[in-house]
């Protein structure tokens, strides 16, 4: 590697490395409140978040990784532009051609690696994650709190005054309990919840309830009162790479995600003369496009992912290599023509 590309590298890296870190940060805390989700019916400790975080880590970098690629290439070289020291690596007879090849290689490397991340890691962790959430809920205690609304036990809606905690578990104090479907309101001093071989019990101590039928109220009481609920208790089973993508012949949700997580993959490659087209300007003469270019290119470029998504075999090849011939195109008119 020459110093010029060494040095080129180098300013590209920067760039790169706090536009990745922004994003990554982003998108991870929205992952992660997907995943705090999963705790309003499931109790999981602070390592299970984690391990649920990790699942979904191929996910964020699949879709961070190419956007901060394409943005930090394109505001590098706008960089070097503006502060002219794109002009003296020309002079000094280093062309565009050769350093475009360069990234090239840059770029279909990285799409390489993200296609492997996107066609097996992606699946895998999908998989794992389900299997994970699906044998927690087997072995789940119901995660009921005190003093929040909205709370659910099966179909019924539960509010709970407060809780006490000690050496033989947690006691609910002061519940109240509704069933739309019954109409039926219970109130009961105390309540206690076990799980046994993935049945939820519910058990509800000195209590009341109400019952609404043909307009009429009836009232009872009960000192002891049971609850069951049974959760679902098989775990998903897990395929194999080929078997998971072969569900995109019949599965329009996968077919949605083949074609997404591809074209995502190839997006450096696909966008890397469009990088070079946008960022390399007579700052002088010419400020460019470089900010609409750059949103453009994404706009276009997801645009056509969401809208084709549905039929992978078309729009993983026409999408790309539209992509791509235009900007070869672009970058010959507005760039070798002209360096």
């Amino acid at each position: 590697m020459s110093k010029v590309n060494r040095y080129i590298l180098l300013n590209f890296l920067t760039t790169f490395a706090s536009l990745f870190s922004t994003l990554f940060l982003i998108m991870s805390i929205v992952f992660f409140i997907q995943i705090a989700r999963v705790t309003s019916y499931i109790e999981i400790t602070f390592f299970e978040l984690i391990k649920l975080y990790l699942f979904m880590l191929p996910r964020v970098l699949l879709f961070v990784v190419p956007i901060a690629f394409f943005v930090a290439l394109t505001m590098s070289f706008f960089r070097l532009s503006k502060e002219n020291e794109s002009i003296v690596i020309f002079t000094l007879g280093l062309s565009p051609t050769h350093i475009s090849r360069f990234f090239l290689a840059l770029s279909a490397l990285l799409s390489a690696l993200l296609l492997v991340v996107a066609i097996v890691l992606i699946p895998k962790a999908a998989q794992l994650n389900t299997n994970f959430i699906d044998y927690k809920k087997t072995i789940a205690k119901l995660n009921l709190k005190g003093g929040e609304f909205g709370q659910k036990f099966s179909d019924w809606m539960v509010y709970i005054n407060g809780e006490i905690s000690d050496k033989n578990g947690t006691t609910y104090k002061d519940i109240t309990m509704y069933n739309s479907n019954t109409n039926r309101l219970i109130l009961a001093n105390t309540a206690k919840i076990s799980n046994e071989n993935g049945v939820i019990e519910l058990a509800l101590n000195d209590g009341k309830f109400y019952d609404l039928k043909d307009n009429v109220y009836h009232k009872g009481s009960f000192s002891s009162m049971k609850i069951r609920t049974e959760q679902e208790g098989t775990i998903s089973q897990t395929n194999g790479i080929l078997a998971y993508w072969q569900e995109a012949k019949t599965n329009q949700k996968r077919k949605k995600d083949l074609s997404t997580y591809a074209l995502v993959a190839l997006f450096p490659l696909a966008s890397t003369l469009f990088a070079f087209s946008f960022g390399i300007v007579t700052y002088r003469y010419d400020k460019g496009i470089v900010y609409v270019g750059t949103f453009g290119v994404l706009f276009g470029y997801f645009s056509l992912i969401m809208l084709l998504g549905a039929k992978p075999t078309i729009a993983i090849p026409a999408v790309f290599l539209a992509f791509f011939g235009v900007s070869a195109l672009y970058f010959k008119t507005k760039i070798l023509n002209k360096y």
